[in-house]
């Protein structure tokens, strides 16, 4: 395997790739799917697609292209727990902010804690970027008031 297609230099670019599009409010693509809400990053050799369904309720998957080939996917369904504690844009917010922050630190899967807005993210993990499953909560007065649950891995 090449330096452009090793697993250090995918794994650096999912992190990027996850950096500019959800989390850096990067510009949709056109759906590929009716109803979908896709959104694309590019840097070759490689390709990242996230596309997802619904809003304070949602299921969507990730995958990363090499050359035009499927090499790396994650799977997600995320909800908001307790609608009455939370609203889907703040727990977006949220989201965003905490995850900017482990971006930061060059990775995005799990052992972490974020506190902002008067909450606490976590994300916790198994497994490394090649073959894991995870989950994300947020809790606001000790209660967990969203929570997303994700898995993936290489394609080979």
């Amino acid at each position: 395997m090449g330096k452009e297609n090793s697993l250090e230099a995918l794994h650096a670019f999912i992190v990027e790739a996850k950096a500019h599009t959800y989390v850096g409010s990067g510009q949709p693509s056109l759906a590929h799917r009716p109803g979908a809400h896709d959104l694309e990053y590019h840097r070759a050799p490689y390709a990242y697609l996230d596309s997802y369904f619904g809003g304070a309720d949602f299921i969507g998957e990730e995958v990363v292209y090499c050359e035009g080939q499927p090499v790396w996917a994650m799977n997600y369904y995320g909800r908001i727990l307790k609608p009455e504690s939370i609203e889907a844009a703040e727990a977006g917010q949220i989201i965003k902010a905490s995850l900017t922050a482990m971006y930061g630190e060059g990775r995005f899967l799990g052992g972490f804690v974020h506190e902002t807005h008067g909450c606490v993210y976590h994300d916790t993990s198994s497994g490394d970027f090649t073959a894991f499953t995870g989950r994300e909560w947020i809790e606001r007065d000790g209660v967990a008031v969203y929570e997303l649950h994700y898995h993936g891995g290489l394609i080979k």
